[in-house]
């Protein structure tokens, strides 16, 4: 009886396992509807049994090539070489800008990328990788005062870059 009972759990966790490991992404409700148990009963055998938690994938703008990584870490340090010369002056001149993606639509929210993992899993990053026609650029600068400038929205056809920031500023 008693060996029974043990068989029946572990072809349950069996198949739960399964079901996770042929979509990533699968629901703990969907699980319980197809395998006939309580959505409790498959919470516990996923975190307890199978030691795994739904993670998000982190957000990365984009990969970074090693000469933009090298170009990141000069920028830096140019401005780290600022701050040291003029410790009182720095903030003053120090104006800084944040740019903003405004969509038409709502992309994937982060409830939908959601996969489990087992507790010892990296975690998996999603790329930005494909432009959409749904959305366009915005720009605000500000100093240690506040904003500076309004929002900027930029045509379609236009990038945020050094140009465009000089031709705001001026």
């Amino acid at each position: 009886m008693v060996t029974d009972t043990f068989c029946a759990l572990t072809s349950v966790i069996d198949q739960i396992h399964e079901l996770i490991l042929e979509d990533c992404r699968i629901s703990a409700k969907s699980i319980a509807g197809q395998l006939d148990i309580t959505r409790d009963r498959v919470g516990s055998i996923i975190h307890e049994d199978l030691d795994m938690r739904k993670l998000s994938a982190m957000w990365v703008l984009k990969c970074l090539n090693a000469d933009q990584k090298r170009q990141r870490c000069q920028s830096s340090e140019q401005i780290l070489e600022f701050f040291l010369c003029d410790l009182n002056d720095f903030l003053l001149r120090l104006v800084t800008i944040d740019e903003t993606w405004l969509y038409h639509y709502d992309p994937e929210t982060k409830q939908q990328t959601m996969e489990w993992r087992d507790s010892g899993s990296p975690l998996s990053k999603k790329f930005l990788v494909q432009k959409s026609a749904g959305k366009f650029p915005a720009s605000i600068f500000w100093d240690q005062v506040g904003i500076i400038l309004l929002i900027d929205y930029l045509p379609k056809d236009q990038r945020i870059n050094a140009e465009y920031c000089s031709s705001l500023l001026v």
